[in-house]
């Protein structure tokens, strides 16, 4: 299943983009979902249906409504049935359904509960209309945070205790966390990870809607940062409501020649890692399935030429669905990799070695290839590096600092708190540098920590 996740700045059109984006994949012949948060109606028709029952809008294509209040209605019962003896205890007086309001945030849960139940229909692509894009990153953040607060507030191994629970409670004169509070932590924790394997699933890609301009560049120039920061692929960017390039008119010209700077930039920043497209400004609001067909008809993928010349009818929004990847899941390597000094030494000099011998097939600047010696493993000091891809990241605004296995990441507005791959976790930090958008963080290993030699 392909899973298009619309995000983008406010008021650019998220919810029209990921609308045609949803009805070019249906008109492709593949079975389509819309989900969404915000939308009451898709294409004229009322959005009745709701993840597990989605409703029939067009041929192919389905929409779901995120029932925010609903979802908190549920899970709060749930949980209040859950801690029944506890309550009762306690003397408190239950809630009702009809007396529950939904509390802020409960739409982020919400969404991201949905994500997960629609992942498990039989649909061919998931177009899901995502709040704005600051909003987006903070949710797709959210289940590995709060699944590492759960390890830290009540770690997994203590369960193993159970059964001495009473017996410690006596000892050591204070009450013992109740059996129904691991089962639900670990109930929250289950179902977080299927959110986050959805989430960090190489099937599963960013879209991104912009109307061109200054303060959008600046925008998503901040918001690439956090992106790499956190993982997330970015597929497709969308150029909304761009006007004609030509136009008599001295207003429109300079919108346009503004819009085209900024599209520039786009292509330099986003083109291979994703797509650039331009979607034209109607005159006004897209309404209804025609507008979405003609926006569909008439979008436009950018290139390096300079006139962003495209050939209209190879490029339409379904490029924004399946273009990039085709049918086959992305295996994601990751941005984040670690590198032996020696070992990556080594290698170089092996290929700088074999291109000297080819006979003189590759000439430099200076002629052949020179022959280099092998570089000595004595002079190793074990020095491994961690490379972090963090494109248009500052050094003025970037901290680091280690607790433990775990190394606190900050970045302008942005943090992330990430687990030390194994290898690292016996080495002590020796350094790091920023170049050309990469975080290299150097260790070397920690003699207590490592096996000697004898």
């Amino acid at each position: 299943m392909r899973r298009v996740l619309v995000t983008g700045l406010g008021g650019a059109g998220r919810t029209t983009v990921a609308a045609a984006t949803a009805l070019a994949a249906a008109a492709a012949g593949r079975r389509t979902l819309l989900l969404s948060a915000e939308a009451d109606t898709v294409l004229g028709a009322p959005v009745t249906g709701t993840p597990e029952h989605p409703a029939r809008i067009a041929d192919g294509l389905w929409a779901a409504r995120v029932d925010a209040g609903g979802d908190f209605r549920a899970e709060f019962l749930d949980l209040q049935e859950r801690a029944s003896a506890g309550l009762d205890l306690l003397g408190a007086a239950r809630l009702d359904d009809e007396e529950l309001t939904e509390l802020p945030g409960s739409d982020q849960f919400a969404l991201l509960r949905a994500l997960t139940v629609a992942s498990r229909g039989d649909w061919d692509v998931l177009v899901a209309d995502m709040p704005p894009l600051r909003e987006t990153l903070a949710l797709l953040a959210l289940p590995e945070q709060l699944r590492r607060y759960l390890r830290r507030l009540l770690p997994a191994e203590r369960q193993a205790a159970r059964a001495l629970r009473p017996m410690l409670a006596q000892l050591a004169g204070v009450p013992m966390p109740a059996q129904w509070l691991y089962e639900t932590t670990e109930r929250w924790d289950t179902e977080l990870a299927r959110v986050q394997s959805v989430i960090e699933s190489g099937n599963t890609g960013l879209t991104l809607v912009a109307e061109p301009g200054p303060a959008a560049a600046d925008a998503l120039r901040t918001a690439r940062t956090g992106l790499a920061l956190f993982g997330h692929r970015v597929d497709a960017v969308v150029a909304n409501r761009c006007v004609p390039e030509e136009s008599a008119d001295p207003w429109v010209a300079s919108v346009a020649a503004q819009q085209e700077e900024c599209r520039r930039e786009w292509l330099a920043t986003w083109i291979p890692s994703g797509s650039v497209y331009l979607l034209p400004h109607l005159g006004r609001d897209p309404r209804g399935a025609d507008d979405l067909a003609r926006l569909q008809k008439e979008t436009v993928s950018c290139s390096f030429e300079p006139e962003f010349a495209a050939d209209p009818e190879s490029y339409d929004l379904d490029g924004l669905v399946m273009a990039l990847h085709g049918d086959q899941e992305d295996p994601r390597p990751g941005p984040w990799r670690v590198e032996n000094v020696y070992e990556e030494a080594l290698r170089r000099h092996r290929e700088i070695a074999a291109l000297a011998d080819t006979d003189n097939i590759w000439h430099g600047r200076n002629g052949t290839i020179p022959k280099e010696p092998e570089p000595s493993p004595m002079a190793d000091d074990g020095t491994l590096v961690w490379h972090l891809d963090l494109p248009g990241a500052v050094k003025d605004e970037l901290t680091l600092v280690r607790r433990g296995d775990e190394l606190l990441i900050t970045v302008g507005p942005f943090r992330r708190i990430v687990d030390l791959p194994s290898a690292l976790r016996r080495c002590t930090v020796a350094g790091a540098g920023l170049k050309d958008g990469t975080l290299s963080v150097r260790f070397t290993p920690d003699p207590a920590q490592w096996p000697q030699a004898r």
